[in-house]
């Protein structure tokens, strides 16, 4: 079957699939190995991995600017010429003409697009343009645009036509904390109209705050896929205890059948099911003095290494 036609039977609620998508470069190099990942329509998709990965290079297989060596994917259950035009994308950084407008800018961007109507292009533009909160900076030149603005405009650039699907690959790369912020919140906005935004990105503090579901690549391999809850769910929550007491709110979490429990600079302990109330209230009970006491609930950061014995960027 070619790239990019539709995959026998896959789930009308299914935004991408991809069925063993590889792509191995001259000399060998395997950049990504048998993928096979699913994006739910609807859903904030973070495409999570250290740099090198293989995310950027999946992103171009989807768009089809670069040819799968084997494998199949399909963008909204449809042939890649029919999904193109519902398919808005960010790839690699936006590049714009610096000394015209953002107005200008987009202009051009629209006019290079063949199924986009001309008659509509002014209202269009002026959509796009408001939906990224850029219709204040619609004539100021592009060189003057903070980070933040300018990647705004490339998401913009992006939404000139109505989409289904949206495609952003490290959209927060090099932002300020306040550029980072803006593009999360617009993100969000965009999913909550209903599309499907799907996000790469080597910030696994971003994908927590701003993904529904998320898939985890390393060295070009899936090695995992799921709803942020359940990522999180595959490792046990922990309590802490901050006490003066530590030997015995030991003893007490292991008579109370707790696993794992560590000594330390506090006493922690998996909770293996026990409601954390009744653990303090246990240790309270004892006569353990509780200066504080924290339900510490796994991270992605915490998931990721435990997947693959290695950690990458958390805040950039």
């Amino acid at each position: 079957m070619e790239a990019g036609a539709p995959i026998g039977a896959s789930p009308p609620s299914a935004a991408i699939v991809t069925s063993g998508l590889t792509k191995r470069f001259r000399g060998g190099q395997v950049a990504v190995d048998a993928l096979d990942l699913t994006v739910p329509r609807g859903s904030v998709f973070g495409f999570l991995g250290p740099n090198g990965s293989g995310k950027t290079t999946t992103i171009r297989m989807l768009l089809g600017l670069v040819a799968p060596t084997e494998g199949e994917c399909s963008l909204l259950g449809l042939s890649r010429a029919e999904a193109l035009p519902r398919v808005g994308a960010l790839v690699e950084g936006p590049a714009f003409y610096p000394y015209l407008s953002g107005e200008a800018n987009l202009r051009r961007f629209d006019a290079a697009d063949p199924t986009a109507p001309a008659g509509t292009a002014r209202q269009r533009i002026g959509q796009a343009l408001d939906r990224v909160g850029l219709s204040a900076a619609a004539g100021k030149r592009y060189r003057n645009y903070s980070l933040g603005m300018r990647q705004r405009l490339a998401i913009a650039a992006a939404l000139l036509g109505p989409r289904e699907l949206l495609i952003l690959d490290e959209p927060t790369n090099g932002l300020d904390p306040q550029g980072t912020r803006e593009v999360r919140a617009l993100v969000k906005e965009i999913a909550a109209a209903g599309t499907t935004v799907f996000v790469s990105s080597h910030l696994l503090a971003e994908v927590e705050q701003m993904c529904t579901h998320a898939a985890i690549m390393r060295t070009g391999q899936l090695v995992a896929q799921g709803t942020m809850a359940s990522l999180s769910g595959g490792r046990a929550t922990r309590v802490r205890i901050d006490t003066p007491d530590a030997a015995e709110a030991a003893r007490v979490l292991t008579g109370l059948g707790l696993a794992d429990v560590r000594v330390g600079d506090d006493v922690s302990a998996t909770l293996e099911g026990h409601a954390p109330e009744k653990v303090n209230a246990a240790l309270v009970g004892e006569g353990v003095a509780v200066r504080g006491f924290a339900v510490v609930r796994p991270s992605l950061e915490d998931v990721f290494v435990g997947l693959t014995g290695e950690g990458f960027d958390v805040d950039g």
